[in-house]
């Protein structure tokens, strides 16, 4: 009878183990399954997806079963990629008002670069965490582009007469999808002549005779839906015609003569197309197989070709024939094209060639000048000047070239223009230097003409602060090193009758000069009302302000008396410039400024350690329970049983904490009591990793699963005195959670 009592006993218990375990994890989530479009009037579900901007809706159906899930729990679906990998899974749908129903259906839209036929779904449920199985494979494409594909040589657009493209001399011909947008989007199936070939990219390179076609490749299920077969391009072998052009004369033209360029082949029925440095100078024009060079035309010298097409033939280029400019040479100015001439002063002009035999002729203002006929000209007079060079030698002598125009102005007075040449910032920068930038010839009509390179060196100069001279500075830079030269920088300039006087620029160095503000304290709080904060530079004979947050709090207080908390901070005018202290920053303490990174009750293995972290204080103080100081830093490590007390200060305000050590329990979870009064072993005692933790939850049930006991920061103290028993020997079941995560279960059997 004891046996079967016994019996009775454990099955009891396995059934109410098996409660608990289901609780948790009994929910079982189904393969999902292809579903009909209601939206569509479908009755049967879809076997591939074949979506497109005018269709683009698909459901998939989705099964499970009991217990519910939690009521925060969504269900999504997921897709993997086109092998079927979900590591990188998309989200294609997402509910979290089905937590009651066990069979619905989502619904979800293809992606536009969804492309293949091994994708699958799944279902994840996030409240019990669970995944279903994955589904079938299914052919799922989006299809982008659904109308003929057009397909060219090069996809230049162009698709030759009759779909014939000779292939010349044994080489190769590229074709190419020429209106698809963004071709490398898809994947392609080339055809020749209904052969499929392996090239899968919007482009072939074919050496073959044959028929040549394209489709994009949407799958064995949606390709034909899309009617993307192309054009058919025929590749023919083909021979080269040996075209060649000659020139009836000779290849180095002067001015007026001209040239004629002859094809060796004059077919009527072929188009010839000919081509200056490569670019395109006649259209193409049938039996155009002659072109004539003119010398009269601008830039007629350079390389020409002559390229033929034509049915039957290959597509050729001749070879090159350089046509040159026996009469071009060239002419230079060894003058800048402005110049400014001073009052009773003269100038030269200079130019050079590459004329085999040069003559010269100045003009001005479009009018040969008399007598100037060489290489230089020297100039006393305003005006525009240029030269022209004749060529008097060679094959081509005769031929002229003008040179740059050079315009010569007299002024009506000089501008400078000085500015700070190094790096400079005002009340920032220690030194500075001031150069003159540029000078301006200023013409009576305003015009002004840039001739520093010219003048720089000719003028005298004496630069000014405030409207006086500074002895000794009569170059065109000025150096500043000092605070004391701070002022209103000028400077003046002097060429013949004229004088100048330059913009005023103001420099304002900082003095190097610092000031040291301290406080008595950092922090208010009982018993420190007021901090007092000085300087450390006597500010009696100074001009400055006291400032709290940036906003103005005294301008007359040499010593400074704080009440409220902020950032305090001294300012001192000095040659116009303020001198900024350091900044203090005083608080209110508050005990809740000092945190630490550790509970106050710690436990720990014995014969490791833990290191416990504090902040928000300027000093700390760590001492055991002998008092004795064993740190003074903001951590601190400790590996012995006691109670430790940290003092954290700020100032003169501190706070204290107590910290309590105890070593991890090593005994396990106890299985049997005996609550019979006698003192000894009446209590369910956990280890204290389960006890007396806020975060740690104890259920215990009965067996009839009935919740006895449900709490937190359990205190070791199950059962009371005046839980009644009503068997000999009782056994009750435990959980023991952290959050959603359970940390141990078993049994407890109960002795009287």
């Amino acid at each position: 009878m004891k046996d079967v009592n016994l019996c009775r006993t454990l099955m009891l218990s396995l059934c109410i183990m098996l409660f608990i375990s289901s609780m948790t994890f009994g929910q079982v989530l189904n393969k999902p399954e292809p579903a009909p479009n209601p939206n569509i009037g479908a009755t049967s579900p879809w076997t591939a997806a074949c979506a497109s901007v005018d269709f683009n809706e698909y459901f998939v159906n989705f099964t499970w079963s009991p217990p519910l899930v939690d009521a925060n729990n969504e269900f999504i679906l997921e897709l993997s990629d086109a092998t079927g990998n979900f590591d990188s899974a998309t989200e294609l749908d997402k509910v979290s008002n089905q937590n009651t129903t066990f069979d619905f259906d989502f619904s979800f839209n293809l992606a536009t670069n969804v492309q293949g036929d091994g994708y699958k779904f799944r279902v994840r449920s996030t409240n019990p965490a669970l995944t279903s199985p994955e589904s079938d494979a299914f052919s799922m494409y989006f299809i982008g582009y659904k109308d003929p594909i057009l397909i060219s040589q090069d996809g230049d657009g162009t698709i030759p007469p009759g779909g014939v493209i000779e292939n010349c001399n044994n080489g190769n011909v590229t074709l190419a999808a020429h209106n698809v947008p963004n071709p490398e989007n898809y994947t392609y199936k080339w055809y020749r002549s209904a052969t499929l070939l392996g090239e899968t990219s919007n482009t072939i390179t074919v050496t073959q005779d044959g028929m040549y076609f394209v489709e994009i490749d949407y799958g064995p299920n949606c390709s034909g839906s899309a009617n993307t077969l192309s054009n058919t391009i025929e590749i023919q072998t083909g021979a080269s015609s040996g075209i060649a052009i000659a020139a009836s004369s000779g290849t180095a033209l002067c001015v007026g003569q001209t040239v004629d360029l002859v094809a060796n082949i004059n077919d009527p029925s072929w188009t010839y197309t000919w081509f200056l440095d490569g670019a395109a100078i006649t259209s193409p024009t049938v039996g155009d197989s002659s072109y004539t060079v003119d010398s009269s035309t601008t830039n007629f010298d350079g390389d020409y070709t002559l390229q033929i097409e034509g049915t039957g033939i290959c597509t050729e280029t001749t070879n090159a024939i350089s046509i040159t400019d026996a009469g071009n040479f060239t002419v230079s100015l060894n003058n800048d094209t402005n110049i400014v001439l001073l009052p009773s002063r003269t100038r030269t002009l200079s130019a050079s060639s590459t004329a085999t035999t040069p003559g010269y002729q100045w003009y001005r203002d479009g009018s040969p000048i008399a007598g100037a006929t060489n290489a230089t000209h020297e100039i006393s007079t305003v005006g525009t000047y240029f030269v022209r060079v004749t060529e008097n030698g060679g094959a081509c002598s005769g031929n002229t070239i003008d040179s740059e125009n050079i315009t010569v102005v007299l002024p009506a007075s000089f501008e400078f223009v000085v500015a700070f040449s190094s790096t400079y910032t005002s009340c920032e920068s220690t030194s500075a230097v001031i150069a003159l930038t540029q000078i301006n010839a200023v013409a009576s009509n305003g015009t002004k003409t840039d001739v520093t390179t010219d003048l720089s060196g000719n003028f005298s100069y004496q630069w000014t602060r405030g409207g006086n001279a500074v002895a000794g500075e009569t170059s065109n830079t000025i150096s500043l090193a000092s605070a004391t030269e701070n002022g209103d920088y000028a400077l003046e300039g002097n060429l013949e009758s004229f004088n100048s006087t330059s913009n005023e620029l103001n420099a304002t160095l900082a003095s190097g000069e610092t000031v040291t503000i301290a406080s008595t304290d950092l922090a208010l709080c009982d018993g420190i009302n007021s901090i007092t904060i000085t300087a450390d530079m006597d500010l009696s004979s100074e001009i400055f302000t006291w400032s709290r947050n940036g906003n103005t709090v005294s301008t007359t207080d040499q010593d400074f008396t704080a009440t409220e908390t902020g950032v305090y901070e001294l300012q001192v005018q000095r040659t116009g410039c303020p001198i900024r202290s350091n900044t203090i920053t005083i608080v209110q303490f508050d005990e809740s400024i000092v945190t630490t990174d550790s509970e106050e009750n710690i436990i720990f293995q014995e014969g490791s350690s833990q290191t416990i972290m504090a902040s928000g204080a300027n000093s700390y103080e760590w001492y055991d329970e002998s008092n004795t100081r064993i740190a003074s830093t903001d951590t601190v490590t400790l590996s012995e049983e006691g109670t430790y007390l940290l003092v954290a200060s700020i100032g003169s305000c501190s706070v204290s904490r107590t910290f309590t050590v105890s070593f991890r329990d090593n005994f396990a979870i106890p299985n049997v009591i005996t609550a019979n009064g006698d003192g000894i072993n009446d209590l369910w005692v956990l280890p204290n990793t389960f006890s007396r933790d806020p975060d740690i939850t104890v259920t215990i049930y009965n067996e009839n699963g009935e919740e006895v006991l449900n709490e937190t920061d359990y205190q070791n103290n199950w059962p009371q005195s005046s839980t009644a028993f009503i068997k000999q020997n009782m056994i009750f079941y435990y959980r023991i959670r952290n959050g959603g995560k359970t940390l141990n279960q078993g049994t407890i059997t109960v002795i009287r």
